[in-house]
C-alpha cells in the first residue's frame, strides 16, 4: 500500500467494519450497528486500556489506520484500525455506550482537553477495494504482532481465497503460516458454512456469545469424527466438505459441539482436553455413539467406548496411585485406629487376591513356570 495515500480524516467519516474477521465469531454481521461493533470492541477486546493509553500518551500516527473508499465521498469503512478508532469514538463521546467508561479514564479525559482537537482526524491509508489490504492485514494479523483468534484467521483466509481467488498456498506463503493449518482452517469454517446455508445448523443456534472455532477445526482432524461426518481430506480444499447423506450427522455434530439455542441444549464439549478426545472416541463406537445420541451424557457414553483392557488398566493405575498418596500420609495421617488398619487389610487382600488371578492367566498364556511376584 502507497504511504503517499496517508491523508487525515475526520473521525465523523469514519465508520466500523461490520465485515471485520474479529468480530464475526461474536455475531456481528450485515444488519449489526455501529453501537452493536462498539459494545462488542468493548466488551472483547480491551478499548479501555487502548482508552487510557491514548489519553495518557497521545495517539501514535507511526501506524495509519487502513480505510476503504465507499460510494460516499465522506465515508470510509475502516478495515485495520477499528479498536483505535473506538477508543477516540469514546474519548470524544463516553455516552456512545450504556454503560459506565471507568473513572480513572474520564478523569484523565478532563485534564487533556487538547486531545479531542488533536485527535478529531486520524492518519489513515485509503484503498479503493478490500483485495488491495489483504497482504498487510493478514500478516499483521495471522502471525505477526496482533494476532487473531483461530475463527477471526480462518474468516480471513476464506475471504481471500473465496472472493478473490487467491489459493491458499499463496496465502499462508505471505502471511508466514503452513500451507497445511491453512488448509485446516479453511476446512474448518467451510464445514460451518455448509451447515448454515443447508439449514442443519445455524450461526444463530450457537448457545454461547462467541463460537469456541478450535473445538471444531481441532476435532476435524481427529479419526473418529471425520470418519462420522465422511469428511474430504482438508486438501481438496472444498467449499462443501460434508457430503450430502451426512447432512444429518453435521448437524448433531456441531450441537454437540456448541449446544442449541433454539431448544435449549447445552454443548457437551467443555474442554477440548479431554471432552473433544472423549468425542472423537465415542464416535468410533456405534454403541457409545448411539447413546450420545439418545442423550446420555459424555462420561457415560465415553464408558461405554472403552475396551475392557483399556478400563482394566486404568483402574489398577488409579488403584496405585491412590494407594502411594496413601502411604505418603501414613506417618501423619494414622493414629493407630483399629477400623483403618482393617481397611488396610481388606485392600491388601483384594490386591494378592487380584495378583494371584492375574499371575495364573500370565502363566497360561506365556506357558511360565509358577514364579515370585513381578514387579515394575
Amino acid at each position: 500500500m502507497p504511504t503517499e495515500s496517508i491523508r487525515d480524516i475526520k473521525i465523523s467519516e469514519l465508520v466500523l467494519d461490520r465485515e471485520n474477521p474479529r468480530l464475526s465469531e461474536f455475531g456481528i454481521d450485515e444488519k449489526s450497528t455501529q453501537k452493536d461493533i462498539l459494545e462488542i470492541l468493548w466488551d472483547e477486546m480491551a478499548v479501555d486500556e487502548l482508552m487510557y493509553s491514548i489519553v495518557s500518551n497521545g495517539f501514535w500516527d507511526y501506524e495509519p489506520l487502513t480505510v476503504l473508499e465507499t460510494l460516499d465521498p465522506e465515508k470510509y469503512i475502516v478495515l485495520e484500525g477499528n479498536r483505535r478508532l473506538a477508543a477516540v469514538l469514546l474519548i470524544h463521546n463516553q455516552n456512545l455506550l450504556d454503560r459506565n467508561i471507568p473513572q480513572h479514564i474520564t478523569n484523565q479525559i478532563a485534564t487533556h482537553p487538547e486531545l479531542l482537537a488533536q485527535t478529531s482526524a486520524l492518519p489513515a491509508i485509503c484503498v479503493e477495494k478490500r483485495e488491495d489490504a489483504w497482504r498487510f492485514i493478514g500478516f499483521k494479523h495471522i502471525n505477526g504482532p496482533a494476532k487473531w483468534g483461530s475463527f477471526a484467521k480462518a474468516k480471513y483466509i476464506a475471504e481471500i481465497h473465496n472472493d478473490y481467488d487467491i489459493p491458499l498456498n499463496d496465502i499462508a506463503n505471505q502471511i508466514g503460516d503452513t500451507n497445511r493449518t491453512v488448509q485446516k482452517l479453511y476446512q474448518g469454517l467451510m464445514v460451518l458454512e455448509q451447515a448454515d446455508r443447508i439449514r442443519v445448523y445455524t450461526y444463530d443456534d450457537i448457545q454461547a456469545n462467541r463460537i469456541y472455532f478450535s473445538h471444531l477445526y481441532t476435532g476435524l482432524q481427529r479419526e473418529g469424527i471425520r470418519s462420522y461426518l465422511s469428511i474430504k481430506d482438508a486438501e481438496e480444499e472444498s467449499r462443501d466438505p460434508v457430503p450430502e447423506n451426512k447432512r444429518k450427522e453435521l448437524g448433531q455434530l456441531l450441537e454437540w459441539l456448541y449446544g442449541n439455542k433454539k431448544n435449549d441444549t447445552q454443548p457437551i464439549i467443555r474442554t477440548q482436553n479431554p471432552d473433544l478426545k472423549y468425542l472423537d472416541e465415542v464416535l468410533q463406537s456405534r454403541e457409545a455413539t448411539l447413546a450420545l445420541i439418545r442423550g446420555e451424557s459424555l462420561t457415560y457414553a465415553h464408558e461405554l467406548s472403552r475396551t475392557s483392557d483399556a478400563l482394566f488398566e486404568e483402574n489398577l493405575l488409579d488403584a496405585k496411585r491412590a494407594l502411594q498418596k496413601a502411604r505418603a500420609y501414613l506417618t501423619t495421617g494414622y493414629d493407630g485406629e483399629e477400623n483403618i488398619l482393617r481397611v488396610a487389610g481388606s485392600v491388601a487382600e483384594l490386591a494378592d487376591g487380584l495378583y494371584d488371578e492375574m499371575l495364573k492367566v500370565y502363566e497360561e498364556k506365556n506357558q511360565r513356570p509358577k514364579r515370585t511376584r513381578l514387579t515394575e
